[in-house]
């Protein structure tokens, strides 16, 4: 567990970053049994320049959960539950603005949500409505971006986070494009809700592997030759985000458990009384809702 005044990080590796995350170290499996099921993995605790870190592929071992039926709720409880106060979730996306090359990292600021499959909350016993017109940490991504890349990391985008498991249609890329969004993926949604309901600070670093489909492919690029340079900017980009997680980690593990915003998102978010709150919910959901039930 990490100590009360310092952050403890936990990281949340996307497609092709959950192998990378093993480069980390090797530390002590823990499993972790939560209300809503067993998270994707036992999560990977190790010490990084003497301080611990959670880590958790987003997919399960061998790529197991496509993203509709990634096990969300128990994954952002499970890292709550261990003591992780800042999570850094990384994500492969695809590009829908010219600037934004494959190749190129982002740190997105804004969220579109069109996932209609996935419980996006932890309270269906109790109306909770938490804050959420910034869904990142600006805090930790202020990190993110100070620190040193391998890659050109752009600052702010919109992420489009799609239902998939299907690729989008051209007149969805079209549509996405007019909304002014920057990119398109399928895993931070209900991920980043969930962290906000976790009272936890969540910032993600998006790997761009290709153009969305607005954007034809050249002529003379084969099927297999497409799915080979994807997979190339896929290896480029996830050793660059690892290199800009080690990069940032003094960074985050220096700042303060507590004293950002979003460590107190439940503040004035429970329109439920006190009273009305049974205590199985109260027992279930402990972890979540200790700190401010305490004296309701």
């Amino acid at each position: 567990m990490s100590s009360p005044h310092r952050a403890m990080l936990g990281i949340i590796g996307g497609t092709g970053m959950a192998e990378a995350l093993g480069s980390l170290g090797n530390g002590e499996q823990t499993r972790v049994d939560t209300p809503f099921g067993p998270p994707s993995s036992p999560i990977n605790l190790v010490e990084i320049g003497g301080a611990p870190v959670a880590l958790l592929p987003r997919h399960g071992e061998g790529h197991r959960f496509h993203p509709s039926e990634v096990p969300y709720r128990a994954n952002v409880f499970a890292l709550k539950a261990v003591g992780v106060t800042h999570v850094l979730a990384t994500a492969a996306v695809g590009s829908l603005r010219e600037e934004i090359r494959p190749g190129e990292l982002v740190v997105p600021d804004q969220v579109i949500d069109r996932t209609f499959r996935r419980v996006p909350t932890f309270f269906d016993a109790l109306a909770v409505h938490v804050e959420f017109a910034q869904p990142f940490c600006s805090v930790l991504r202020k990190v993110l971006l100070g620190a040193r890349a391998e890659a050109r990391v752009h600052d702010g985008g919109t992420y489009v986070c799609m239902e998939g498991p299907q690729f989008s249609t051209r007149a969805e890329s079209d549509l996405h494009r007019s909304w002014g969004a920057h990119l398109i993926g399928m895993t931070l949604m209900p991920e980043a809700k969930l962290a906000r309901e976790a009272e936890l600070c969540y910032a993600a670093v998006n790997l761009v592997t290709d153009y969305d489909c607005w954007r034809p492919h050249p002529a003379d690029l084969g099927a297999q030759e497409l799915l080979e340079e994807i997979v190339g900017n896929l290896r480029t980009t996830s050793a660059a985000a690892l290199g800009l997680v080690r990069a940032a980690l003094p960074a985050i593990q220096s700042l303060a458990a507590s004293g950002c915003g979003c460590q107190a998102s439940l503040d004035r978010a429970i329109f439920t009384s006190g009273t009305q709150i049974h205590e199985d919910t109260r027992r279930e959901l402990d972890v979540l809702l200790r700190r401010v039930l305490r004296n309701r």
